[in-house]
């Protein structure tokens, strides 16, 4: 059965599982539950995402290059390696002022409590 996924149980490298497109931005699920999900993001320079909101907190995680994420109108400079957790309701959005790839892992449980 094909979900999108990676394979399972077979090692990657996970900055190889998503490629950078000219003037695109690429997205990749690794996992995709009710409960949640992870994704792959590859920016090309210059490129940005709408700002949005999510009802989840998102884990952001820098795999290469630089990015400039805004939320709620406080501007983050992010370096390889840098995580931040975006908060479940804050405005977002992202820019590429050079190539970068992340990856996004939102839970979407435990929010009852």
């Amino acid at each position: 059965m094909e979900t999108g996924e990676i394979e399972k149980s077979k090692a990657h490298i996970i900055i190889e599982i998503i490629e950078y497109i000219p003037n695109a931005v690429v997205s990749k699920t690794i996992i995709k539950k009710l409960t949640g999900n992870i994704t792959a993001s590859s920016f090309d320079a210059g490129e940005e995402l709408a700002e949005k909101t999510s009802p989840f907190d998102n884990y952001i995680q820098i795999i290469d290059g630089n990015a400039e994420l805004t939320v709620n109108g406080k501007k983050h400079k992010l370096k390889l390696g840098d995580g931040i957790i975006i908060p479940a309701h804050a405005s977002h959005f992202f820019n590429a002022p050079e190539q970068f790839k992340m990856i996004s892992t939102v839970i979407k449980s435990g929010y009852e409590e």
